[in-house]
């Protein structure tokens, strides 16, 4: 199949298989004798496995990791679950600093009395005012 094709097969377009190609994710394919170039059903499976590993947000880096770990079925799970384990560790972090954006965010919100001519708005005075006043992600280094 061409690339267009491989493409559809995996619901993404031609732009990332190059992509992942140049990663060196998704093996070469051949050449045909017109210079295009003709993908197999390995390269579908493979482009789906590494479409399904970044849907779990999983870094290109470890998409590596697992797909040599894939291509060594005989070898222990240990190092998978390890490399699962840290990635959970990751989630759970990020998870954290979203509900505590939110937190924030709410806080900015519950500042807002409503639309007043005769005052400025109250989140936008916050917002001036945040570098000076608290850490946040933009301005770490506060207080």
């Amino acid at each position: 199949m061409k690339i267009g094709e491989l493409a559809a097969a995996a619901g993404c377009d031609v732009q990332t298989v190059r992509f992942y190609e140049r990663e060196g994710l998704l093996d070469a394919p051949q050449r045909l004798a017109s210079g295009y170039r003709h993908y197999e059903a390995r390269h579908v499976s493979r482009l789906q496995f590494i479409r399904h590993c970044r849907a779990l947000d999983i870094p290109l880096a470890e998409v590596r990791q697992l797909i040599g770990y894939a291509q060594t079925p005989h070898q222990s799970c240990h190092a998978v679950d390890a490399l699962i384990g840290d990635h959970i560790g990751r989630v759970q972090r990020h998870i954290a600093a979203l509900q505590s954006l939110e937190q924030q965010l709410a806080a900015l919100r519950a500042e807002c009395k409503g639309a007043s001519s005769e005052r400025a708005c109250a989140i936008l005075e916050a917002f001036m005012r945040a570098p000076s006043e608290h850490a946040c992600a933009c301005h770490p280094d506060a207080s």
